[in-house]
């Protein structure tokens, strides 16, 4: 019997690439037992990313995706929580709008999953063979201190807190209350996650396709600093 693997997409203002993306999703050969089923969460884009959806959607009815539109811009964190509430089947991963992340290495994601020996499995950035675009050097600073802050709370060994590519059980991420509207949710996660007794974190290596501000990309230092704020937060002031 084959295992349901939802997909859930924050966007906001990804009319560029949001077609490409989902192109790119139900293109994939699964290496498993595994079909696989679309969230679209757009976040009150003011572009043409529903419409661009929507035409994906009529042109491949046999994709499986959901869309659900946000009336008021409220962040990729609060977009991925409704993805959540949303999700059915026994594994969720967390997939941009963008073209950073290849949805072919879902594969590698799911490997230590299919194997049982994982219950959440990050992909990095910063470990493997795989192509990784030359980019921002303050960029990748400010992660690798992020992710070393946050390992000091959680005692994990992390190399990419950061990385958008996270791969759970349905089970596990259904259970946590996550409360971060914007980017915040990746170190909430990550110290939610940490907590649970006996959970199995694996990470393995991907690829990343980054883009510059001029193609999109929307993270900035004020988001830095909130991510501080927020290991912070869920690892000493609030453990809920």
């Amino acid at each position: 019997m084959k295992k349901k693997l939802s997909i859930i997409i924050p966007a906001y203002n990804e009319g560029r690439t949001i077609r490409k993306i989902l192109e790119s999703i139900i293109s994939v050969k699964y290496d498993y037992p595994v079909e696989s089923g679309i969230i679209i969460i757009d976040d009150a884009s003011t572009d043409d990313t529903i419409q661009k959806a929507e035409e994906f959607c009529l042109n491949y009815p046999e994709a499986n995706v959901t869309i659900l539109n946000q009336t008021i811009n409220q962040g990729k964190g609060a977009a991925i929580r409704i993805g959540f509430e949303h999700a059915e089947g026994d594994y969720i991963v967390i997939q941009d709008a963008d073209l950073e992340y290849d949805p072919r290495e879902y594969n590698a994601l799911l490997k230590p999953l299919e194997e049982d020996v994982a219950d959440v499995v990050y992909g990095s950035r910063f470990m493997g063979n795989n192509p990784h675009r030359i980019l921002f050097f303050w960029h990748s600073i400010g992660n690798k201190f992020l992710t070393f802050l946050s390992n000091a709370f959680t005692n994990l060994n992390l190399t990419d807190m950061e990385t958008c590519f996270k791969m759970f059980r349905a089970s596990v991420i259904k259970d946590i209350n996550l409360k971060e509207n914007r980017f915040g949710i990746e170190p909430e996660i990550t110290a939610k996650v940490a907590r649970i007794p006996g959970i199995r974190i694996y990470e393995v290596g991907i690829s990343y396709y980054g883009r510059t501000y001029e193609d999109g990309k929307k993270i900035n230092w004020r988001d830095g600093m909130k991510a501080v704020y927020c290991i912070l937060k869920y690892n000493i002031w609030s453990l809920k």
